[in-house]
């Protein structure tokens, strides 16, 4: 319950937290594990509220649990919300829990019968569950004595939702093979219209055989429903090899014949099991697997067997051609990363070419009034450059010299006087013209007048009869002028 992630999440919970009764020494020792049954149910739950807590988008989420161990000739069942347990006994169906949910007390109490509650509108309301409810999570515990050949059915509304108890008796009673009878029940709930998660477990008390004795075949546990979606850490719990279920199967002659016939749709479907190894095994068969998640692909062999014996010739051609498959896929992607690249790459360009002739064509509306070898000069662009390409050039020359003009008049053409247009910036330059005109003739001006009165100063000096002994030129001409003058007197 609450989505795929949350009802993934809460289901794997579960599963770790039952599964380490498998690895214990208390297999002898029945109250003990139906304590510690009741004890990994509650811990789950716990595990669950705490998980919800810290990652709110699991809020809401939970699981139902239907759990059965054979401990020293006793079957032990754990039990909490809708899903079912079903015992197969000399022929007769029985079923072993009740469902922890509406429907089931209206039924207890009277108020509907099983008929009616089959499409009853809150079928799927639970009254106890593991998961982020303010509800009940202590699950049912029972004990019976098992018997040889007991099956046991553990499986979700989904299946027995939709399936008749009678179709469920005729399938567990005609399909000896444990996988094809779990196969067959998820096909027919499937193909009957079942619109809720179906899942299947088959369990079957056998006469403890010693296998080294015996040329028995290897069986890898099969795991199915949400849990599927993750096998490598259930892998490494249980620490044997654990495979998802083959693809579904059928037979059209069995007796429950009007479910059987829904399957004739899609018979082409197909789905590719596969085998995960514990962390130890997958260090040591890298080779021989997917060295990324250490799956084993399940090849069914012409004689109907399955096969995950990375060492069998036909195991070993699918993982070949996994591989292959895999460096053609890596090869593809590669491809299209480069293809991606370049493409960006080119299109980055394109844009920055763009920007750069956008910017170059704006800056070639621009003019402004510089300097070169010392002559004011009008430029057609913007006075700068960008990486060492210059956005501006000589447009034509002045007559003015820059000698002629002040040190902060130079100071600006050197920066540049900007101007919008070739007009503007011919203005600027007769502007600039006629300034450095008027400051030369006011210059020439204060120079003149120097001259005239040195003059009088001299004459005077000789008048008075005192010599001229100045040193300049100018002041030895005025002294003889004046001397000259001084004898014509």
């Amino acid at each position: 319950m609450g989505g795929h992630a949350g009802g993934d999440t809460a289901s794997t919970i579960a599963i770790r937290s039952l599964a380490h009764i498998e690895q214990d020494n208390l297999r002898e020792d029945v109250a003990s594990v139906a304590n510690m049954m009741d004890v990994s149910v509650m811990a789950a739950h716990d595990a669950i509220v705490g998980k919800a807590k810290r990652e709110r988008r699991l809020s809401g989420m939970g699981t139902t649990v239907t759990a059965v161990a054979l401990v020293a000739g006793y079957w032990i069942l754990a039990h909490i919300g809708d899903s079912r347990a079903y015992l197969l006994r000399d022929g007769k169906l029985m079923q072993m829990t009740s469902d922890h949910s509406y429907v089931q007390h209206l039924i207890d109490t009277g108020h509907i019968t099983e008929a009616e509650a089959r499409n009853h509108p809150q079928r799927n309301v639970v009254m106890r569950v593991l998961g982020d409810f303010d509800i009940d999570p202590h699950p049912d515990i029972a004990i019976r004595k098992a018997h040889p050949a007991d099956r046991w059915l553990l499986c979700s509304d989904g299946l027995c939702g939709v399936l008749e108890n009678s179709t469920i008796e005729e399938v567990m009673s005609t399909v000896s093979d444990q996988e094809e009878c779990a196969q067959r029940l998820v096909s027919m709930a499937l193909k009957a219209g079942s619109t809720d998660n179906v899942t299947a477990v088959i369990a079957d008390a056998t006469l403890a055989l010693d296998a080294d004795a015996f040329d028995l075949p290897h069986q890898t546990p099969l795991v199915g429903g949400a849990a599927g979606a993750s096998l490598e850490p259930i892998a490494d719990i249980v620490n044997k090899p654990i495979a998802s279920a083959p693809a579904l199967r059928y037979g059209k002659q069995s007796p429950a014949q009007r479910a059987a016939a829904l399957t004739q749709d899609n018979e082409n479907e197909t789905v590719s099991p596969r085998v995960a190894q514990p962390s130890h095994m997958r260090e040591d068969s890298e080779e021989l697997s997917n060295p990324d998640t250490g799956e084993i692909p399940v090849v069914q062999k012409q004689d109907g067997r399955y096969s995950a014996d990375p060492n069998d010739p036909e195991v070993a051609d699918a993982i070949h051609h996994e591989k292959a498959e895999r460096r053609k896929a890596s090869r593809k992607r590669r491809h299209w990363t480069r293809l991606s690249t370049i493409a960006a790459t080119i299109l980055v360009l394109m844009a920055l070419s763009a920007a750069a002739f956008g910017a170059y064509n704006w800056s070639q509306s621009k003019y402004y009034l510089g300097q070169s070898d010392g002559v004011v000069t009008i430029y057609q662009g913007v006075p700068t450059d960008i990486f060492g390409w210059k956005l501006s050039h000589e447009v034509e020359r002045t007559t003015i010299s820059t000698a002629s003009l002040p040190q902060d008049w130079i100071d600006q053409l050197n920066s540049g006087i900007s101007a919008d247009s070739l007009d503007e910036a011919r203005s600027h330059a007769r502007l600039i013209s006629r300034e450095a005109q008027k400051l030369e003739s006011s210059q020439s001006g204060s120079s003149s007048g120097s001259s005239s009165s040195a003059s009088p100063s001299a004459s005077s000096s000789a008048t008075s009869g005192a010599s001229a002994s100045a040193s300049s030129s100018a002041s030895q001409s005025a002294s003889a002028s004046a001397s000259e003058s001084g004898s014509q007197s």
